[in-house]
């Protein structure tokens, strides 16, 4: 007999999305949000940090955060949701920790994350010693 975890995986698997979001704390990205107006769907963007993950499974979801006419907004977007069309990341921010609560507090340049530079290989930095 399964138990009882196996078996909410097993009806879980369904709902997963196919393909996984690629994101991570502290970068900045644009949420695009299929919108139902009456008959006719939008898409709606919603640009900000990641400042929060949490959950696994079909619970997964993730927090972006912006700043709105000096006042700060943020939304929890479901990561399986068939509502999330895309998410197009913008820039890495480097950070060092898995919750960004303290940009809360923070006010205008403070808000700012460092910018986290992509990895380069191995064999192209040893190209330009010769």
């Amino acid at each position: 007999m399964k138990s009882r975890q196996e078996l909410l995986s097993i009806a879980e698997k369904s709902s997963l999305r196919e393909e996984p979001l690629k994101y991570e704390i502290g970068d900045t990205v644009e949420v695009h949000t299929r919108i139902l107006e009456g008959d006719k769907e939008r898409i709606q963007v919603f640009a900000g940090v990641i400042i929060a993950s949490r959950g696994g499974g079909t619970r997964e979801s993730f927090t972006v955060r912006r700043i709105v006419a000096g006042e700060g907004v943020e939304r929890k977007f479901p990561v399986h949701s068939p509502k999330i069309a895309k998410i197009v990341i913008k820039r890495h921010g480097r950070v060092r920790r898995a919750k960004l609560y303290y940009l809360r507090e923070r006010i205008g340049k403070a808000t700012r994350l460092a910018e986290r530079r992509a990895k380069t290989s191995e064999t192209a930095t040893t190209s330009k010693k010769k």
